[in-house]
């Protein structure tokens, strides 16, 4: 019995859905304005508007662009922390976009945070020992002894020593309290963790050790990232791949090197543009954006980027480009492709 074209290519794509941990398709989430004397919705903030793409298992998806781009709305609706307006969310081969209690509660075993402010997701009024524990807790881990004895190897795992198990958060540096946090995500052994701008409220000296950290976990624990950062450098260091946003909208998503050394929108090439070069014999010529970034509440017509675009013309205004591969792997949503 011979094998046909056709059966490979079936089992090619099988082999690659079994590898994607993580698909979203045309995801919206759009955050109502209230206003007048009954508080009636009179418009919508489009946080993400439209996106779209997939992350493999043990792989590291870096999510950047400017404050207020929608990056953070996306992690925390692909967690279901906010519901998504439209647009699905599979996870792990299941459609995850509208699962309710017990069922969502299930699945959230499998996909952990780490959020930005280890100052503000710390509970000041709890033991350390009692926050890492808390997961055990609400999963039914009932044996005192044993969870004890996994938040120890916890913080442990993380540099930290046994006795911070009796300490408060107040006592505790900013990159040690990221430690915690990263400790209490691990617990439930997740599949997926979103890092939402880990660092970015550390001190520099301390900020590589968390990333170091963080690499380590994801090669002892199997982990797979969506990590959202907007430091460019920071970015390329952890991912595998990037996804650029604008306007709540997905402009550019390609292998971190492509992305680096080639890019193709606009706005990704005045971003890497705006990297310090440590090479002074080296000069990068800058791009500079001129205007304001457009409120999501009004996005412009088109291409949202084309008030600031150095290159757009007429048709910009009028025609919304397709998010759409122009080179193996890499994908872009631009009219002058």
């Amino acid at each position: 019995m011979s094998i046909t074209e056709r059966d490979l290519n079936h089992f090619g794509e099988t082999n690659a859905a079994k590898d994607k941990l993580l698909e979203v398709r045309n995801l919206k989430t759009y955050y109502p304005i209230k206003g007048g004397f009954f508080r009636r919705t009179i418009g919508q903030v489009k946080a993400v508007d439209d996106i779209s793409f997939e992350i493999k298992k043990g792989e590291t998806l870096g999510l950047v662009g400017e404050s207020g781009c929608g990056k953070s709305t996306a992690g925390r609706t692909i967690l279901r922390l906010l519901n998504a307006t439209s647009g699905q969310i599979i996870f792990d081969g299941k459609d995850i976009t509208n699962v309710r209690g017990k069922e969502l509660r299930q699945a959230r075993k499998d996909f952990q945070m780490v959020f930005q402010d280890p100052y503000a997701s710390l509970n000041p009024m709890q033991m350390i020992g009692d926050v890492i524990s808390e997961p055990f807790k609400n999963f039914g881990y009932k044996n005192k002894k044993e969870i004890k004895e996994e938040v120890m190897n916890l913080l442990n795992r993380v540099g930290l020593p046994e006795d911070a198990y009796y300490k408060y958060a107040h006592e505790f540096s900013g990159g040690q309290r990221q430690r915690i946090g990263i400790a209490r995500a691990l617990a439930l052994k997740p599949k997926l963790i979103v890092a939402d701008e880990p660092v970015s409220a550390l001190d520099v000296s301390v900020q590589s050790q968390v990333l170091n950290l963080l690499k380590e976990l994801q090669s002892d624990f199997d982990l797979t990232y969506l990590f959202i950062a907007h430091n460019l450098s920071v970015v390329k260091h952890m991912s595998d791949r990037i996804g650029v946003m604008y306007l709540g909208n997905l402009v550019e998503l390609a292998d971190k090197n492509a992305i680096y050394d080639e890019p193709l929108h606009p706005y990704t090439q005045a971003l890497i543009s705006a990297i310090p070069e440590p090479d002074p014999k080296r000069k990068r010529e800058r791009i500079v954006l001129t205007g304001d970034l457009p409120s999501p509440a009004n996005p412009p017509t088109g291409c949202p980027f084309h008030t600031r675009c150095p290159v757009a013309k007429p048709e910009c205004s009028e025609v919304k480009p397709t998010f759409k591969e122009v080179k193996p792997g890499h994908k872009v949503a631009c009219l002058l492709y």
